[in-house]
């Protein structure tokens, strides 16, 4: 309640000052470092170029997509949304996995996305952190940073030192790429929810270190950024106030996918909150929420996004725009693969997020829900300077309905009403009235037919009044709009409900149009004119198009239908507008002279509809020719029959596969000469083990992968039992050895990250015999760092305690691998993270090219006959042709709850992190690009069975998820390097 009334005495101010105050002081520049007027500001919303805009933007991480020339299908279809930006993460543990050597190369440069961007007409907002947190590795910062002494995110000395060299790297390709100096930048974020603050001895400090915020801003300032700043508060907290604009981020649904219909109310104190905090910039959301991580052990996107699908974007969004949000960051709109251990250990090989771009590059029902909305913002410059005015909650049918009443603060006439059910958990439908202001007096709507509306449970909606379509004066529309165009003098108006709903357009004017339905049935449109306002109620079935004398042509479609729209940006210097219906994604719209060029993808029979000016005389789609008929309401209309050829997918598990043993380290011939010795005795990190040498693997420089302990002793006599305290990360597994003995394994649950073993040895040891204990670990990756101060990420992988029952041996010394050169990794074209320390991958045997004739031939269908590990290869071939996208994915089918672990590499990349008895992931999405869809393609696969029994697949496929005709074009295939003897390995 106080909150509420805080709204209300907000509310009310701020419709006093339409009345009393003068014009808006003019936009502001970035507040520090070098004077630009290219993006600028005020209380309200942004400028580009001068212009208003709203910034819608979506999320992207293009280090979760290894493939260069796929960044701009995904961007494309970003822009066909009717967004106008993108926003990044920048991984610092990527690009400087060791200390001072950074990697900007191959798929680290930054390069082929900006351009990819300013190509597909996006403006990016650049967020290189140094921390990101983004459930990655180490939330981005690096693995060496476990080796610095002392607390990070803050102003550390020894921190300060080892972030310096990355913003100022990372700084000047973002301020290269600035829209300044031509490029599609326009914003940039220093740090990552700088919102919770932690003293050296863990107690919670609520004071931010201030001193760290103004090295960073400097940091930008020095490397040449000049765009202005934003932060994003994990809360609106009021904290790093310091930057030009500030934000916050917002998850209102929650993550509970175990639960998907758990729909918390959502927050209702935007507006006066970030009032409160910063009332001369525009109300800004970083992160909203897109859709929701998934965890080992978790119910899988596919149940996360009946959590966060198309209702939830109905409901929460629109409930975000009932506080005036000018700049809206989905995130995710595209989550992209962990490939590679890139994940931090609450999460699996997918990064699927359950958003509205699916992990394999799909688009879901959410995408056009998103799109019709995006759009609408898009034609309403009036909401740009709009604030809420009003708040209304009163009871309904169903539960209560709340309904907020934004006003142009500028103009002084426009309004938009958001009505929303005010528990979206709501399952019964609420009928309702509205009273509306409007320039000629408040009307209570509907005015025709029904007494109420009915908005359906999960649902909302946007009622505008005085609102301008072109010449077209709406006085008020209880259809939602989606856009509208004026096409030689003519306004196109497209509106649409869900099927069976009834809604009203009222439009001002003197002129007595004849009401004339073009297409549907005339009986579902009803209308009244008086000398000022004509009004149509419209019974909203699959399409009602309706003419009003030549001046006006009102679309009104079901939700579903009006999916099929688009909205291309054309050339707008010549004022070209056009809205074409059809295709399951539209790319591009071009003129050349008198020919409407589009481009896109198809994945049926489409029938096109083309509203275009009259210069356009013919029509191509992907280049060929369409032929068109007129409409009764003067569009065209023309048939495109899709092709999507059949193609020879081969069947994985009747392929030639070899294989060879990959744990030779427990053989009682290995010599580990050649491994880091383990003889540290001191550990910057805070948690201090009780072993005699420190056995983490991080200090050692191993980061990510499987890690290898062998630990060399000298019998007292009697020893029978082994004990330690192991930690890996959450879903972690190991195994030991006693020499060749297979002694056991933890196998691993969701939750734990450490774990508290202990072992019968293979007989007593007798006094003065030599004994190897191998230890085979999982490294789940790097623990995130969210708290300013704390030091989480350091989390240790490997031991910090072991003894001996019975008697207690000599230590003659520890030596520990993990993927081969540690930071000095083999691979710089697939980078650190690419490789683990299994055998077989330090051999380098899982790249393309490899000689494997010698190898025995078995199956990992047939798979390992007692514990330990196997590594199996086979080669095939793809011949897709062009002119498709054909997204295929490695599956394994139903699991067994055996348990193993399996990665898969796919020619050299790994591209999946399989766990048979945790999941929940079985099928990994592979992207052309890593697959060879013109020629040969290797496929690796780890096979590690912690059972005495052995394991084996169940099943292996590649499958192809989605035909479609279009796509981007031409995907040459990453760079990485194919077999050869390395130097140096073990």
């Amino acid at each position: 309640m106080v909150a509420l009334s805080k709204i209300a005495l907000l509310a009310a101010a701020a419709h006093a000052a339409v009345i009393q105050r003068d014009a808006p002081a003019g936009p502001k520049i970035r507040q520090t470092g070098n004077g630009q007027n290219v993006v600028t500001w005020d209380q309200y919303s942004f400028y580009v170029n001068g212009g208003r805009v709203m910034i819608y933007s979506g999320e992207v991480h293009p280090f979760r997509n290894p493939v260069q020339d796929l960044h701009l299908d995904i961007l494309q279809k970003i822009k066909a949304l009717g967004f106008n930006a993108v926003s990044i993460y920048v991984h610092w543990g990527i690009v400087e996995y060791e200390r001072g050597k950074f990697n900007w190369d191959g798929v680290f440069d930054l390069q082929p996305f900006f351009d990819a961007a300013k190509a597909a007409g996006l403006w990016v907002i650049a967020r290189p952190g140094p921390y990101i947190n983004a459930e990655s590795a180490g939330g981005g910062l690096p693995g060496w940073g476990a080796r610095v002494e002392g607390q990070w995110r803050n102003s550390n000395p020894n921190y300060t030192a080892a972030w310096q060299a990355y913003i100022d790297s990372v700084g000047k390709i973002i301020a290269k790429n600035q829209i300044t100096k031509g490029g599609p930048v326009i914003l940039a974020q220093p740090e990552n929810e700088y919102s919770g603050f932690m003293e050296p001895d863990g107690s919670l400090n609520p004071n931010e270190d201030t001193e760290y915020e103004r090295l960073l801003l400097e940091a930008f300032d020095n490397a040449g950024i000049e765009v202005p700043t934003v932060c994003n508060d994990a809360w609106i907290g009021g904290h790093f106030t310091s930057v030009d604009v500030y934000g916050y981020d917002n998850y209102p649904a929650g993550f509970n996918c175990q639960d998907p219909l758990s729909w918390p109310d959502p927050p209702d104190y935007f507006y006066a909150s970030h009032k409160d905090v910063a009332p001369n910039t525009p109300n800004a959301i970083l992160e909203f929420q897109g859709g929701s991580f998934d965890s080992w052990g978790g119910y899988g996107f596919e149940q996360c996004y009946k959590l966060i699908g198309p209702e939830m974007v109905r409901v929460y969004n629109k409930n975000t725009y009932a506080s005036a949000t000018h700049l809206l960051n989905i995130y995710m709109i595209y989550g992209g693969t962990n490939w590679g251990h890139l994940s931090n250990p609450g999460g699996y090989s997918s990064y699927d997020y359950a958003a509205a771009i699916a992990e394999d590059r799909t688009l879901r029902e959410k995408y056009y829900e998103l799109k019709l909305q995006a759009n609408f913002l898009a034609v309403s410059p009036a909401y740009l300077t709009s604030a809420p005015v009003d708040v209304q909650r009163f009871p309904t049918a169903g539960s209560n309905i709340t309904i907020t009443e934004l006003l142009d603060q500028v103009g002084g006439t426009q309004r938009f009403y958001i009505v929303r059910q005010t528990k979206p958990a709501e399952t019964t439908d609420s009928a309702f009235s509205v009273d509306i202001e409007t320039s000629i007096g408040k009307k209570t709507v509907p005015q025709l037919g029904s007494a109420q509306y009915v908005l359906p449970a999960h649902d909302s909606k946007i009622i505008v009044t005085d609102y301008p379509a072109g010449d077209v004066h709406v006085l008020y529309s209880t259809l939602e709009i989606m856009t509208w165009k004026v096409i030689d003098g003519r306004t196109v108006i497209l509106l649409y409900a869900n099927t069976g709903e009834s809604g009203e357009i009222a439009i001002r004017t003197g002129t007595a149009y004849k009401v004339d339905v073009r297409r549907g049935k005339a009986s579902t449109v009803t209308s009244k004119r008086t000398s000022m306002v004509l009004t149509l109620q419209v019974v909203v079935g699959h399409e009602t198009v309706v003419a009003l004398g030549e001046d006006i042509l009102l679309y009104v479609v079901d939700r579903v239908n009006a999916y099929n729209f688009w909205v291309p940006d054309v050339n707008l210097k010549q004022e070209l507008p056009v809205i074409i219906k059809g295709g399951y994604l539209l790319r591009t719209a071009a003129f050349s002279g008198n020919t409407l060029s589009l481009t896109g993808d198809t994945n049926r029979t489409t029938v096109f509809e083309i509203i275009a000016p009259k210069k356009a005389q013919a029509y191509t789609w992907n280049g060929a020719r369409l032929d068109t008929s007129l409409t009764r309401h003067g569009t065209q209309e023309g048939r495109y029959r899709t092709r999507t050829p059949r193609v020879d997918i081969p069947d994985l598990a009747r392929l030639k596969w070899k294989y060879i043993d990959s744990l030779p380290e427990v053989s009682g011939s290995y010599d580990d000469s050649k491994w880091v010795t383990a003889d540290h005795t001191y550990t910057h990190n805070k948690i201090k083990p009780t072993t005699p040498v420190i056995l983490y693997a991080s200090d050692y420089g191993f980061h990510s992968g499987n890690i290898l302990w062998r630990g060399h002793f000298t019998a007292a006599g009697g020893e029978t039992t082994f004990n330690l305290t192991i930690q890996g990360g959450n879903a972690f597994a190991y195994s030991v050895w006693d020499g060749d003995e297979y002694l056991g394994s933890f196998r691993g649950a969701p939750a734990p990250s450490a774990h508290n073993g202990s072992y019968m040895l293979a007989g007593p040891w007798k006094p003065g015999s030599s004994h190897v204990i191998t230890i085979l670990q999982d490294h789940m990756g790097l623990e995130q760092n969210w708290f300013g101060g704390e030091e989480n990420f350091k989390s240790f992988r490997g031991l910090s305690d072991y003894s001996f029952g019975g008697a207690t041996p000599m230590l003659k010394h520890w030596k520990v691998t993990g993927n081969l050169g540690g930071e000095k990794f083999a691979d710089w074209a697939r980078g650190g993270y690419n490789e683990g320390g299994l055998y077989a991958v330090r051999k380098g045997f899982h790249l393309p090219g490899l000689d494997d004739s010698k190898w025995d031939s078995k199956s990992p269908l047939k798979g390992i006959n007692g514990p330990g590990i196997e590594f199996y290869r086979t080669t095939f071939t793809l011949n897709v042709p062009n002119g498709v996208d054909y997204p295929m994915s490695i599956d394994f089918g139903s699991r067994t709850n055996k348990s193993l672990r399996v990665e898969i590499y796919v020619n050299g990349w790994q591209f999946g992190k399989y766990t048979d008895d945790i999941g929940p992931q079985t099928s990994f999405p592979v992207p052309q690009g890593i697959l060879n869809y013109k020629g040969e393609n290797t496929l690796a696969l780890s096979l590690w069975s912690l059972e005495e029994g052995g394991a084996a697949l169940a099943t292996i496929d590649l499958v192809v998820r989605s035909e479609v005709e279009g796509g981007v074009g031409s995907v040459r295939n990453s760079p990485g390097p194919s077999y050869t003897a390395r130097a140096g390995s073990y």
